[in-house]
């Protein structure tokens, strides 16, 4: 499969827009984060987002294939709805999140970021139905953070996003995000991926 097809756009140029777009998009994203501009970054998010982190397992190895977004019913260290998000957004701005008094230093670094169906069709969210049609875009991440004199968290992951076209940009219908530990080894998660 050619990348054009998997993009859905007639010509490598569009295809390239595209890839563009969507990594300036994610790198925005990013900025906000490290930047805590709590608000703008909550506003990326439609109304009706599944922000999903789901507990991983581990896996023999024969059965490694299997080891993708879980389906159905699963334990998550993090599934919000957009009041969900919004709520932990306002308890960040509150400055009575103890847990970032005082505030964590952070880096998110995006890339490997791979587009891939578009022109209408249907993509899921990898969760349990909740679907719309956009983009699907995927990406692998490292988020760094420093708090205090000795306090270093690194996490890596990948992120499963549907990104919904919004005017000249998008805004993101779901989010997955697969850390690759599956014990959080930080002492919180009070961090956004």
């Amino acid at each position: 499969m050619t990348l054009d097809q998997i993009a859905g756009v007639r010509d490598t140029t569009e295809a390239m827009l595209l890839q563009y777009r969507v990594e300036q998009f994610l790198y925005r994203e990013a900025q906000l984060l490290d930047g805590w501009l709590w608000d703008e970054w909550a506003e990326l998010f439609a109304e009706d987002v599944r922000y999903w982190m789901p507990l991983r397992k581990n896996r023999l190895r024969r059965q490694r294939t299997a080891d993708e977004a879980p389906q159905g019913i699963e334990i998550a260290l993090i599934d919000d709805d957009h009041t969900a998000l919004r709520t932990r957004v306002d308890q960040m701005k509150s400055g009575q999140h103890w847990a970032e008094d005082p505030p964590s230093r952070c880096r998110h670094l995006v890339t490997n970021v791979r587009v891939t169906p578009a022109g209408g069709e249907r993509a899921g969210d990898g969760a349990d139905g909740a679907r719309s049609a956009g983009l699907r875009v995927r990406s692998n991440f490292i988020v760094y953070r420093n708090r205090l004199e000795t306090e270093v968290d690194i996490w890596a992951g990948e992120r499963q996003d549907v990104l919904r076209p919004a005017g000249d940009s998008f805004r993101i219908a779901a989010r997955t995000i697969l850390l690759d530990q599956n014990v959080v080894l930080s002492k919180n998660l009070s961090v956004f991926f």
